[in-house]
């Protein structure tokens, strides 16, 4: 015994684990969860399309001010996106007043400022990425997402997208 496995000789002669068997039905799982999830990519033969739903934050916002019952909002939609498999990723961003803003120089240069790009009185607090049949779907999420009477953001589609499901970029796209 080494650790919490049997060591034995298979009739190879190569040496084999409990964890070798346990390795091989993980990997059976595994491929029987991306059947499922590749079968959530699409409808009718076609990809899903994907979404950004961003949220924002006014720009003097105080993450010490956000309440019990609005984190709890937020795992409680984070937890209905999953189930629903419709969740593709999810974040929060730090304040903007870390950001960093670069632009492109004639000279080719890259010019790093601090601050955000834009001067505004909002900012991207965090954002989701989703999977959803189409726009009304999405805004349905979006809705969710709409917490309480200071909640804003926006719902984009994606159009091209690197991330699993997504549709490349026809430049990307290999023959």
């Amino acid at each position: 015994m080494i650790g919490n496995s049997v060591l034995y000789r298979s009739t190879s002669g190569l040496p084999s684990t409990i964890e070798t068997v346990r390795r091989i039905e993980s990997a059976r799982v595994i491929a029987g969860l991306t059947r499922l999830v590749r079968n959530r990519y699409t409808i009718k033969e076609k990809i899903m399309p994907q979404y950004l739903l961003a949220n924002y934050l006014p720009g003097d916002f105080d993450p010490s001010t956000v309440t019990e019952a609005t984190v709890r909002a937020i795992n409680e939609l984070n937890d209905e996106l999953e189930a629903a498999g419709a969740r593709l990723m999810a974040c929060g961003l730090s304040p903007a007043s870390q950001a960093k803003s670069v632009r492109g120089q004639p000279n080719g240069e890259a010019l790093i400022t601090d601050g955000p790009y834009l001067e505004t009185k909002e900012h991207i607090g965090g954002f989701w990425i989703l999977e959803a049949a189409d726009m009304d779907e999405a805004l349905a999420w979006a809705r969710k997402a709409a917490f309480d009477s200071r909640s804003r953001g926006e719902v984009r589609e994606i159009p091209y997208s690197s991330l699993q499901g997504g549709t490349p970029h026809p430049s990307r796209v290999k023959p």
